[in-house]
């Protein structure tokens, strides 16, 4: 997923660098998407806010599994939620914020998200089409698969669930508006799905968080908990080692991230694996992998928000 992959990555493919190099980077448990009318951006110089594109809805293909095509639902103003209520379960009254990076809309509108946003340091691209293994399966889908997948294990305790995105068929939204739907929500946590294009040779999970820049001053340190907690649990449930190429022990502070940036609570990116090694990319298309994944993530963010203060 890094800024850095995809150039790399553009270099690797006539056809699909050309799209790379335009683009860049209660009762019940239910959800359904939030079609929002516009997308707006701010600027870094006015400070004002701007109409951005329309938003590009596009409903859950009915060729999905069944198990990936989200129940209609509960909406509110955040976005999209999953509620769950009976008492005693253990995540009753929080709210987990899941941000499944990408879409697979985006490479069919490389002028929507090639456009310029401010995530808080520089301006970068809207959003990105992602990578992809060599075989062609899109880390869009991935990072749809195993963010559906944790939406229902973490409903199933409790949880109301706010996503950024609930199909795998639309485009954008564009990384900031993804930061403000989190921040809106007032989620006691956040987790990034990704999965990353690297050199062939590199395998492993990197753990990408924030770097103190002034909104997200005050959740540095619960951050960097969390991020330890996804990397413990992530390698005991799914076997897959920390990265060799990228960050020291899996853990790597960006500053160049919307999401991290701009985020008012506790929150990290994975990188689940490089999608360019063989060994890895094996891994992540097993539907099986990206369940325990799921359970993985489902841990790790029971885990922070049970532990002791």
């Amino acid at each position: 997923m890094r800024i850095a992959m995809f150039r790399r990555a553009a270099a690797t493919t006539t056809a699909a660098a050309t799209l790379l190099l335009m683009s860049m980077s209660c009762s019940g448990a239910a959800t359904t998407t939030v079609p929002p009318t516009v997308r707006p951006t701010t600027s870094p110089v006015s400070g004002g806010t701007t109409q951005a594109a329309p938003a590009h809805t596009t409903p859950a293909s009915a060729t999905e599994p069944a198990h990936r095509r989200p129940p209609a639902g509960p909406v509110d103003r955040n976005g999209p939620v999953r509620h769950t209520g009976p008492a005693g379960l253990p995540l009753v009254g929080r709210t987990v914020g899941i941000d499944p990076g990408h879409n697979g809309g985006n490479f069919n509108d490389p002028s929507y998200i090639n456009q310029l946003i401010w995530n808080g340091r520089e301006m970068e691209h809207c959003n990105t089409t992602g990578t992809e293994t060599d075989g062609g399966y899109t880390e869009a889908q991935f990072n749809f698969n195993v963010a559906t997948d944790l939406a229902a294990e973490l409903a199933a305790q409790g949880a109301r669930v706010v996503m950024t995105r609930h199909t795998n068929t639309g485009v954008g939204p564009c990384v900031n508006t993804r930061a403000a739907i989190i921040d809106r929500s007032g989620a006691s946590v956040a987790i990034d799905i990704h999965a990353d294009g690297g050199p062939p040779g590199g395998r492993g999970i990197a753990i990408l968080e924030p770097v103190a820049d002034g909104p997200n001053d005050h959740v540095i340190a619960a951050s960097k908990r969390f991020g330890q907690d996804v990397l413990t649990q992530f390698e005991a449930v799914t076997g897959m080692p920390s990265s060799t190429y990228d960050g020291i022990g899996g853990i790597v502070f960006r500053d160049d991230l919307a999401g991290l940036n701009l985020t008012t609570v506790p929150e990290v990116l994975i990188e689940s694996a490089n999608m360019r090694n063989s060994t890895d990319a094996a891994m992540l298309t097993d539907p099986a992998f990206q369940r325990l994944e799921a359970q993985a993530l489902d841990r790790a963010i029971l885990q922070f928000l049970t532990a002791a203060p």
